[in-house]
């Protein structure tokens, strides 16, 4: 791992590489993009990204237009697991992995164990769900899939046989409408899984009786970092989770590593994510996501503990569990809503 100084001399070489070398200036000469991070107090609770304290009043949604005009443009390859959106392909397993293992945490709340060996296999005609099948303590669980995407998610929550139901909303009508199309391709899902062109702040007001119960999963993946106002975003997110539901998300952290890695290696050098994915502005730390859930007292007693998983790509073998890399790269966080009250 190169220290900050060495890699601001290598400013100019990286700058020839890329598109847009105004932005590696910027980057090599502002000391905080490359600063270590550490996880002071005033800094928990105050910074999420470089636009936590734009001075425009948020609007009544949190998406940003530019995103939804990206990922538009990216709908048509959404479901070729070579194409744009194969590193969320090979992380969906991992998305399964981390919910399974949040929720088996909580003693308090059932749960349903899976295991790799016994009878009832999924259908293998998900190739993204994780081949367990369930043994004991099977509670039909609801979700609720927030910037769902094409489905990769959603699909494969639906055809696990513990699920009741999934919900998955997205902004973006192009993607959307290659979730819908794909899930036409397997007439299973249409007893389980809805698609509803909505943001979270909407959400409500589309279809009241969809969302009349509250939800075991509430899941966000890669959505968080994408939001123009995040905290504000939770705070709506918040409602949709029933007491002893987890909220699960997986987003990257601000960091030089983060930027060297996603944004100059991925998206400019090697070009396996589509270029202008990802604003490095707008990452999000662990601790400062961590820091959301327990900055007031209110929200600790509403909130657990909440527990991260970091993930790292390897070439040739896919998303791997790497402890501590959450502090540079790419990571899980979820948390369980303990109170029955409204927040």
């Amino acid at each position: 791992m190169l220290p900050p100084s060495p890699l601001r001399q290598l400013a100019p070489t990286i700058a020839r590489r890329v598109r847009n070398p105004r932005t590696i200036a910027r980057l090599a000469s502002t000391p905080q993009c490359f600063a270590p991070v550490t996880e002071s107090p005033s800094v928990r609770t105050q910074r999420w990204h470089s636009n936590h304290n734009d001075s425009r009043p948020p609007s009544s949604s949190s998406v940003n237009p530019d995103e939804i005009s990206h990922f538009n443009a990216l709908a048509a390859t959404w479901w070729d697991p070579h194409g744009s959106s194969r590193a969320l392909h090979l992380m969906n397993p991992l998305r399964h992995d981390f919910i399974q293992t949040c929720r088996s945490s909580s003693p308090t709340s059932s749960f349903t164990v899976l295991t790799e060996d016994s009878g009832d296999e999924l259908p293998s005609s998900s190739p993204d769900a994780p081949t367990y099948s369930t043994t004991a303590n099977v509670q039909k669980l609801r979700y609720l899939d927030i910037g769902c995407g094409g489905g990769i998610f959603a699909e494969s929550a639906a055809r696990l046989p513990t699920t009741e139901s999934v919900l998955a909303i997205d902004p973006s009508p192009g993607v959307l409408a290659i979730a819908r199309s794909h899930a036409k391709k397997d007439p299973s899902l249409s007893p389980k899984l809805t698609y509803l062109s909505s943001t979270i702040e909407s959400l409500p007001t589309l279809k009241p009786e969809a969302v009349e119960k509250k939800f075991d999963v509430v899941s966000c993946f890669e959505v968080i970092e994408h939001v123009d106002h995040p905290a504000l975003f939770l705070d709506h997110v918040a409602k949709f989770v029933k007491p002893g539901g987890w909220l699960v998300m997986s987003t990257i952290a601000r960091t030089w590593t983060s930027w060297f890695t996603t944004n100059f290696m991925a998206e400019d050098v090697l070009g396996i994510v589509p270029k202008g994915t990802h604003d490095w502005n707008k990452y999000i730390n662990e601790y400062e996501l961590r820091g959301y859930f327990e900055e007031t007292e209110e929200k600790r007693r509403f909130w657990g503990q909440p527990r991260a998983m970091g993930v790292v790509y390897v070439p040739g073998l896919g998303w791997k569990e790497v402890p501590g890399s959450e502090k540079v790269g790419n990571y899980f966080l979820g948390v369980q809503r303990l109170a029955s009250e409204d927040a």
